[in-house]
């Protein structure tokens, strides 16, 4: 098996909380929906994807849309300082 690292890129972030679903929202463009179970969900490039509280949602290289869960958001990026 041959082994990859994980290229360093800048990505734009935003974590859904109780008070700022309008902020994600205007990064999103818009596009947050409902499912049939009445769950908001994103428009990715695999299809709508369910969003929860506290996921982060991420901007990909190509301005596509994607959640990320807390914990794998953590073990994965740091902040960058400006």
């Amino acid at each position: 098996m041959t082994k990859y690292r994980k290229k360093p890129i800048i990505i734009d972030a935003i974590q859904l909380t109780l008070f700022n679903f309008e902020d994600v929202e205007r990064f999103v463009g818009g596009d947050i929906g409902k499912n049939a179970l009445g769950e908001d969900v994103i428009a990715t490039l695999e299809g709508a994807m369910k969003i929860s509280l506290n996921d982060w949602i991420i901007k990909g290289i190509k301005g596509e849309f994607y959640p990320c869960k807390p914990d794998i958001f953590e073990i994965t990026y740091e902040l960058l300082e400006e």
